[in-house]
């Protein structure tokens, strides 16, 4: 099996582009087996929907050195080729000094080979100054190759490429253009969802463009000479065999709406003996289900399709009345509010515009707020459904939840902002809902805790 980790100078620097177009070409001919650094949700749908494999997330925050070996080796599985794509630039993490939370953090830990992107738009000769302190930064990364993005000529390209291989020694194996057509859509907590219903065929089309764009510039079998070579595993790690159902079935919410999840929780759920029952709060009347998975997502711009459907938020409510353990995050979290408003300032609209939600919490969320984006740590309390806990997770919100002053919180965050007061994880009987988003492999435990939450009859 071969692998390789692309990753940017910094944030902008084209890499998602990228590795979305190199993972699309090697599709074709090969299995390829997507990974994305960090906590991340949309770039990995991207990388699933264009390699048909799911993408798994990596990511040294909330991950030790051999949880991050065992989800490497369950995505690997069958693979001919690995990618990974880092984030933001190459040693951006959660700290000054140590790497913690960065890509480089993820190259060392699984010994994968390089590819550099650099933002080249204003710089030729300066290039090779900036790879050679790249890789002077910290040797124990092998850096192999450069892909300069953003290049505005033939010559441009030329002086660039020139300088880098002749002062850092490793080849360019490719210049991008500088054209709209690389642009990609964005949101306002980053880019479109690829699972997202509205305006998908146009975006589907912009991919295409994009991977036909980076296919006449990059030198694939170049790159794939340069991808590091190792046996791919053949076992399953153990944690995510699939054990015999025990009747045992969890409802997971997932439409256009809500499709933030981590692809391990698919795996893991079926592990501890649970059936998923996949169904859409937009579409669907609510299944029987012994609990629900409310992820996260852009419920807000969905918010007239939630509301219009009646019997799915009066049912949830009804099972959250009934005791069974439903847990929620961010977007799951604002949909069982009250209500949510979006300020006219965001809808672009004469006036503030009101939906009802599920109304699980007598609260009300409102959009948009301040813009919240991070690692957070905390401590979950007994009385969570989730069990007690200590975690690493992430939060991103552009939304404001207010909840009653008596509401009770499972989470208190030792890092982050959550629902207000670094608190978080609003209680209501056995519902839990949270802007904290934990990965599942990291925090196994607490999903764990949760199924057998759902095995409790109440």
């Amino acid at each position: 099996m071969k692998s390789l980790l692309i990753t940017g100078d910094r944030s902008g620097s084209g890499k998602t582009s990228i590795t979305l177009a190199i993972s699309a070409l090697l599709a074709r001919d090969h299995e390829v087996q997507p990974f994305k650094v960090a906590m991340d949700y949309i770039d990995p749908s991207y990388l699933t929907g264009v390699t048909g494999r799911p993408c798994r997330n990596l990511d040294s925050f909330v991950m030790d050195p051999a949880l991050i070996r065992t989800v490497y080796d369950n995505g690997c599985r069958g693979a001919d080729i690995a990618i990974v794509e880092g984030v933001r630039g190459l040693y951006e993490g959660s700290d000054a000094i140590a790497d913690t939370g960065s890509t480089a953090s993820i190259a060392k830990q699984l010994g994968l080979n390089v590819i550099l992107a650099v933002d080249a738009r204003s710089i030729t000769r300066s290039a090779a100054a900036l790879v050679k302190g790249f890789m002077a930064f910290d040797p124990e990364v092998k850096i192999k190759g450069v892909i300069l993005n953003q290049v505005r000529s033939r010559t441009h390209e030329e002086k660039a490429r020139r300088a880098i291989e002749h002062f850092c020694g490793i080849p360019v194996l490719g210049a991008i253009p500088q054209t709209d057509a690389m642009q990609l859509t964005m949101r306002h907590l980053g880019l479109v969802p690829y699972l997202e219903g509205r305006g998908k065929e146009d975006f589907l089309k912009k991919i295409e463009t994009v991977t036909e764009v980076i296919g006449e510039h990059v030198d694939m079998d170049r790159l794939l000479d340069i991808a590091g070579t190792s046996p791919a595993p053949q076992e399953q790690p153990a944690m995510f065999r699939p054990a015999q159902e025990t009747g045992l079935a969890i409802g997971v919410a997932i439409d256009e709406a809500f499709n933030f999840y981590y692809n391990d929780l698919f795996d893991l759920l079926p592990a501890w003996g649970a059936k998923v029952i996949p169904f859409s709060p937009i579409h669907d009347r609510l299944p029987a289900a012994d609990g629900y998975i409310f992820g996260g997502g852009y419920p807000e711009l969905f918010a007239a399709e939630l509301e219009a459907n009646d019997a799915m938020r009066e049912a949830v409510r009804e099972v959250s009345r009934a005791d069974v353990p439903i847990y929620a995050e961010c977007g799951g979290l604002i949909y069982l509010t009250r209500s949510v408003t979006l300020r006219k300032e965001w809808n672009n609209e004469a006036s503030d515009r009101s939906y009802q939600m599920a109304g699980v919490f007598d609260g009300i969320t409102r959009m948009p707020a301040r813009r919240v984006i991070g690692y957070v740590r905390g401590t979950s309390s007994a009385e969570s459904p989730l069990g007690a806990a200590t975690f690493a997770g992430h939060e991103f919100h552009h939304t404001d939840v207010r909840l009653p002053k008596d509401t009770r919180y499972a989470y208190r965050l030792s890092r982050g902002i959550g629902i207000q007061d670094n608190l978080d994880g609003a209680l209501l009987r056995r519902t839990q809902a949270s802007y904290t988003h934990l990965h599942p492999s990291a925090s196994a435990g607490m999903f764990a805790a949760f199924v057998r939450e759902c095995r409790k009859q109440p």
